[in-house]
């Protein structure tokens, strides 16, 4: 590939979406508690948080967004969908791991590595590049887990990087700005993918809830909202429901 013309400017009409496999993970703090960690850990937590925090809030009282780091939080879900068209039949298909998370990341693990391992496969999120793919490839790491090549970024120039995101395919070169899933959905017209929780709620519905069904409704319909972006992106129609099959 001309090292002039990155993947994220290639033109996405060209794309196989066969070949996409777009994800979205949902993530809460590795302990239930501030008061769960140990000292040394309350320490790190501290420091790694103090310009966050400033003088507004005690590491106790931040610690509700460890979720946010891969070094304090963990994965309870990930869902994926990837389209399964055959001539003008549109089929996506949507599922997802979650339980215990050294299972889920084995699990996404073996996905990629026995089905979306070519060098035509890409994945695709919203905000991914900064947070989903980093955080992934970070827990896979502390779990002891093999990255998969399609993580595994060291040695890469910018232009070999398998990975499209649909907040970077809509900033067009525009670093400094932010749009979030729900602001994208709605200029595009497309339906909110949010439900009954937002991502700040996730962790209390894990913990005290303990309703990981909720948790995955929700992880899944910002799956198939980042699948809507991007086939808006493309001028092409948006999926409906009858398209849409859980797995």
């Amino acid at each position: 590939m001309n090292p002039r013309h990155p993947r994220s400017i290639i033109m996405i009409e060209k794309i196989n979406l066969n070949n996409i496999l777009f994800l979205d993970i949902e993530t809460v703090p590795e302990a239930e508690d501030y008061n769960s960690l140990d000292e040394e850990l309350k320490s790190l937590w501290e420091h790694k948080t103090q310009y966050q925090r400033k003088d507004e809030y005690t590491a106790e009282d931040f610690y509700d967004r460890a979720g946010i780091w891969a070094e304090f939080g963990k994965i309870v879900c990930i869902s994926v969908g990837f389209f399964a068209n055959k001539a003008d039949i549109r089929n996506f298909r949507v599922t997802s791991f979650f339980g215990e998370e050294k299972k889920i990341l084995h699990d996404f693990n073996n996905l990629l590595n026995n089905h979306f391992n070519q060098p035509q496969h890409v994945l695709c999120g919203h905000n991914a590049k900064e947070f989903d793919i980093p955080f992934l490839a970070r827990r896979m790491i502390i779990n002891q887990i093999a990255i998969p090549d399609k993580l595994n970024l060291f040695g890469k120039k910018p232009w070999e990087i398998p990975h499209l995101d649909t907040l970077e395919l809509w900033k067009f070169g525009d670093y400094k700005h932010f749009t979030s899933l729900k602001l994208l959905c709605k200029v595009l017209g497309i339906p909110s993918p949010k439900g009954d929780i937002d991502g700040s709620q996730v962790g209390h519905v894990f913990y005290v809830d303990k309703d990981i069904d909720r948790i995955v409704t929700y992880c899944e319909k910002d799956t198939i909202a980042v699948a809507q972006i991007f086939l808006r992106l493309r001028r092409e129609d948006l999926l409906i429901d009858d398209e849409i099959i859980h797995v």
